[in-house]
């Protein structure tokens, strides 16, 4: 299979494209520039997209990491020849959770599909590999030129190294019969460890029969004891609860009556009451309190006093009329009597006693008016107490304080029988809260009470002894009938040692297997070191001689010359990436097949060689491109 030219929507590359041909291509850009995505991209193109892994801690789904940078779906195409026929696959995606899940393949240049080849299939038929063989063998990831094991590897290289079938591996026979070996036994757990139980309790239930069914006997005779008497308790409760009613009743009827004549007697007293303040509301001076009131009147009565004082004071207008005569006369002489030198003096004297006369009159006309509404305030004041004079305001406060008196007697009286009437009122609810004390034929004291707590201890008991047969009876339902457990736990013991056999036959699979699996490991890696020996010696020129192999793939390398080989940690990194890439051309040359060279993808394998083994490596990758497509991807010149 030849890879010719592919065109990708993934990731970084928007619609770019990226034409290869048959040998060694080698693709050299700098970092960031998309080299692990066109990696990721051929892997994708020929094995599609895993949509079921999900993100975890440290790790992105190839479904989230490679979705296209702007926006547009996943898709891509890959044109390649296989067989002698050019084909080219496309991978489109229809629903985003289903990335490049939609196929086709057809002979380049035509509508024509390819037969046989589809989603699932294209991967493995183009390369002759599946994708875990593919993965870790003609498929290096940067940073992941180490090989890691898995079945499907384990029975690839197995299958050329012994019987050319590749559905053996000893893992998976190993990991099934220890299955099979763990379902019969695994520590408390599997079949073997359930049959001792189930024998156990079946042992334990046979033993336990006969003292249930004693005790079933003894509770039932207890039971009928215990019945017997409840009947005795409750005639006994029936009796004591008649007389207890009756009783009740006999004192809550007295005690009705006399809380009725203490309510009539209240509400009489209330009546009168209301009476005696209506009466006091209707009197002049209203109801209110007597030192309010006659405060009141007192202050009422001094100033009745004060102005019947100034109505009846009398004042006389004579002296304002002499003095204006006077003045007159006084006015006429200066005129025609007094001589002119003297006039002004006598019309000053006659002004001066016209002014006089009119103050005094002015004066008179004042006090008249005065006198008047002095007289007009009093008889408003005498009307407020609907009196004729001060003795009335009097006779209307003694009329007051006699209707205070009562009121406060009325008063007295009421609250006297409300008081009554409360204590009767809690003497009745003490007496109802009593009754019903003694009507309390559970929680009492009264001896129907007593009775009835223990009946209720009786019927407990009862209840208790019939719940305990009622179990025992279900216990021994359960456990069944004697004979069926014998036969069962016959059953069991038969099968019991059946399945020992089957473990002890397991356990000795288990062994042989392992055996075998060494002999076949002895001829397993011995094969994958020579071969990647010969790379190792290629690459370093001879330095180092051999690589030894284990069944995970992990491995070492001896110096030429040395005894004992070298562990990984004491190789340098580009040693170590150069032993790793050995054991990959190793496995590609066993595990892939030769009809059908699958390409050999490699992302920046050699980034950490110096100048003169990068070199040597490209040599080596010259010769095998002979053989197969190489794809360098690599970020320095080489």
């Amino acid at each position: 299979m030849t890879i010719n030219k592919l065109t990708a929507s993934f990731g970084k590359l928007n619609g770019e494209s990226l034409e290869l041909t048959d040998g060694l291509n080698v693709i050299c850009a700098p970092n960031e520039s998309g080299k692990s995505t066109w990696c990721a991209f051929i892997r994708a193109m020929l094995y599609g997209i895993d949509s079921a892994e999900r993100q975890k801690a440290g790790h992105l789904p190839d479904k989230l990491r490679y979705a296209p940078w702007s926006g547009a779906a996943m898709q891509g195409e890959m044109e390649l020849s296989a067989g002698g026929k050019d084909i080219t696959i496309t991978r489109a995606t229809k629903l985003k959770s289903a990335p490049m899940r939609e196929f086709s393949a057809v002979y380049t240049g035509t509508n024509v599909p390819v037969e046989g080849l589809d989603a699932a299939n294209a991967g493995e038929m183009l390369t002759g590999a599946s994708r875990e063989v593919f993965k870790r063998s003609a498929f290096v990831e940067q940073g992941s030129i180490a090989v890691s094991s898995s079945p499907e590897l384990e029975k690839r290289i197995g299958a050329i190294v012994s019987t050319g079938d590749e559905n053996c591996s000893f893992t998976e026979a190993d990991e099934q019969l220890r299955a099979w070996q763990r379902s019969r036994r695994y520590n408390r757990r599997g079949k073997l460890p359930e049959l001792e139980e189930r024998m156990a309790e079946t042992k334990k239930r046979l033993a336990e029969l006969d003292s249930l069914a004693n005790e079933s006997e003894r509770l039932t005779q207890q039971l009928e004891q215990g019945r017997q008497n409840c009947r005795q308790l409750e005639n006994e409760i029936t009796e004591s609860r008649k007389t207890a009613r009756r009783d009740a009743l006999s004192n809550l009827q007295n005690l009705r009556k006399e809380l009725n004549a203490a309510n009539e007697a209240h509400e009489k007293a209330d009546d009168e009451r209301d009476a005696r303040r209506a009466a006091l509301c209707g009197c002049v001076i209203g109801e209110r309190q007597p030192d309010e009131a006659a405060a009141e009147v007192k202050a009422d009565t001094a100033k009745c006093l004060e102005l019947k004082e100034i109505s009846e004071k009398k004042t006389s207008p004579v002296l304002s009329t002499v003095l204006l005569l006077i003045a007159l006369a006084v006015i006429a002489a200066a005129i025609f009597i007094i001589p002119q030198a003297y006039t002004p003096y006598a019309f000053l004297a006659g002004g001066v006693l016209c002014l006089i006369s009119a103050a005094l009159y002015v004066r008179h006309i004042k006090a008249k008016n005065a006198a008047h509404d002095a007289g007009r305030q009093r008889k408003l004041l005498l009307s407020k107490y609907k009196a004729e004079d001060e003795s009335g305001i009097k006779s209307c406060y003694e009329e007051f304080l006699k209707l205070f008196d009562e009121l406060s007697a009325a008063e007295k009286e009421e609250k006297r029988t409300a008081q009554r009437l409360a204590e009767m009122r809690t003497t009745q609810e003490i007496t109802e809260a009593k009754t019903l004390q003694e009507l309390d034929f559970s929680g009492g004291d009264n001896e129907a009470s007593q009775l009835s707590r223990e009946l209720s201890a009786a019927q407990r008991s009862c209840d208790m002894l019939s719940a305990r047969i009622s179990e025992i009876k279900g216990r021994i339902d359960a456990m069944g009938d004697p004979l069926v457990l014998g036969s069962e736990l016959n059953n069991m013991e038969s099968l019991y040692a059946a399945l020992q056999s089957e473990y002890d036959a397991i356990a000795l699979a288990v062994d042989t297997l392992r055996a075998a699996d060494a002999d076949i490991q002895s001829r397993f890696s011995p094969e994958l070191g020579k071969l990647a020996a010969h790379y190792m010696s290629v690459v370093t020129d001879g330095r180092y001689e051999s690589v030894l192999i284990n069944r995970d793939f992990s491995a070492k390398t001896k110096l030429s010359g040395d005894t004992v080989p070298r562990e990984t940690e004491y190789l340098s990194a580009g040693t170590l990436d150069l032993m790793y890439l050995a054991v990959r051309l190793a496995v590609c040359t066993l595990a892939l097949p030769e009809n059908s060279a699958c390409p050999l993808i490699l992302d920046d394998t050699l980034v950490n060689l110096d100048a003169e083994r990068t070199q040597q490596a490209m040599k080596l990758l010259r010769e095998i491109s002979k053989q197969r497509q190489v794809i360098l991807f690599t970020c320095k010149e080489v």
